[in-house]
């Protein structure tokens, strides 16, 4: 289990509107650290070899880095239609709508938020700590062998496997106990919690 504490920014409560679910969501989302690092860097490198020509062109030499002349002569001789041309921003137009995508969509949280008496506090545990939980907690009622707890977007999908004959009432125990420990933790979920059952063996 991973927990995870942030003071929101201020010391700021729960605002107008504002819910336990949607501030852990603006809290815990994922940060998009990987794409940041590759365009600055490409970015960093481009900027700073062409300063470098510049000033080396200024200064009456040239460092050789960044082909410019044959660039401005190849820019000069191709034509707007030419398909390399369109194809080059085409694919430019691509990368670019990547980018914002990244930059607006939220992404899928590592972290799932857990309920707290504080509004200034955040809390979460990973899915993968969730999982094992809810395992656990199921595992411990009478008739059942093992557990697998799939952890859907809008539901928790508990397979249970037993080769008892009476079925029902374990099945409904397992649930209860899954949505105990759930409430125990105060998971902000807003799925369901769906109990399956499967024969052992099969």
């Amino acid at each position: 289990m991973t927990t995870l504490q942030e003071l929101l920014p201020g010391g700021a409560a729960l605002t107008e509107g504002d819910t336990p679910r949607r501030r852990a969501a603006r809290v815990l989302k994922p940060a998009r650290t990987p794409a940041g690092v590759v365009v600055s860097a490409a970015l960093a490198v481009l900027f700073s070899l062409t300063a470098a020509e510049v000033v080396a062109a200024l200064l009456g030499g040239r460092l050789g880095l960044v082909p410019i002349d044959r660039v401005a002569d190849l820019a000069a001789a191709t034509p707007w239609s030419h398909p390399n041309l369109q194809s080059g921003a085409l694919v430019t137009v691509v990368v670019g709508l990547v980018l914002l995508g990244l930059a607006v969509l939220p992404g899928r949280a590592r972290l799932l938020a857990l309920g707290t008496s504080d509004s200034r506090l955040v809390i979460g545990i990973t899915r993968a700590g969730l999982r094992r939980t809810l395992k656990t907690a199921a595992e411990d009622v009478d008739g059942v062998e093992s557990v697998r707890v799939r952890l859907r977007r809008r539901m928790i999908e508990v397979t249970v496997v037993s080769d008892a004959e009476r079925t029902g009432a374990m099945l409904r125990r397992a649930g209860v106990a899954v949505g105990d420990r759930l409430n125990g933790l105060g998971a902000i979920y807003a799925g369901e919690v769906v109990v399956r059952l499967r024969r052992k063996g099969l």
